[in-house]
């Protein structure tokens, strides 16, 4: 939960065909991301691996502002 807090993590939940999960985080630097999702306990147990891809929003709700 500490990657909530911090306001790292945004959003997070399962996909719906049950092939993983996503999360919408936003970081300074794709490194502080990379050292943060290599604590998850299943990536350490080799059980998962996270994909990062990158984007930067060109548009969002007015919900969502704050977050640029």
């Amino acid at each position: 939960m500490v990657n909530y807090a911090d306001g790292v993590f945004l959003a997070s939940g399962r996909r719906i065909q049950r092939t993983g999960d996503v999360i919408l985080a936003k970081s300074n630097s794709l490194e502080q991301l990379q050292v943060r999702l290599s604590q998850d306990p299943f990536q350490k147990l080799g059980l998962a691996h996270a994909d990062i891809i990158p984007f930067d929003a060109s548009m969002t709700a007015p919900a969502l502002q704050g977050l640029l």
